[in-house]
């Protein structure tokens, strides 16, 4: 089974997220959270913080990432881990993978002309709101 990540980033004050606008398909052109694949045998937490690094330089002392939650596509073969973090301080963001930006958290994330993952990244923000202060440490 193939395993991918996402990781939903929260900055310091822990009102605004880290998206990016993916360049490829799937989903080219749409916004989605960062992440990438976990490689055969590696630690679904270390991968997080590998893909977090490689595709934003953020450093695992920048951030405390918690896994929220798991899809499993049976006839695709595949997992989705999904964590989440807030920044302890300010960082320069850069990656060369896709479009990043910061977006304020007043928006559809369901709407599927804008975000990726067929209503997975609205999903996942209801589910962060439900343990939001225990999550982001606030």
């Amino acid at each position: 089974m193939k395993g991918y990540n996402l990781i939903v980033v929260f900055n310091k004050e822990a009102d605004r997220m880290l998206m990016c606008k993916r360049i490829k398909d799937p989903y080219k052109g749409l916004s989605n959270f960062v992440g990438g694949k976990i490689e055969v045998g590696e630690d679904g937490m270390d991968a997080a913080y590998r893909e977090l690094f490689e595709e934003t330089s953020i450093v695992r002392e920048n951030i405390k990432l918690t896994h929220l939650m798991d899809f499993t596509y049976h006839m695709a073969q595949e997992y989705v881990e999904v964590y989440v973090g807030r920044l302890n301080k300010d960082v320069e963001i850069k990656g060369d993978e896709n479009i990043l930006y910061w977006t304020d958290l007043n928006h559809d994330f369901f709407d599927p002309t804008l975000y990726a993952g067929e209503g997975n990244i609205g999903h996942i923000m209801m589910h962060i709101d439900f343990d939001r202060e225990k999550l982001l440490d606030l």
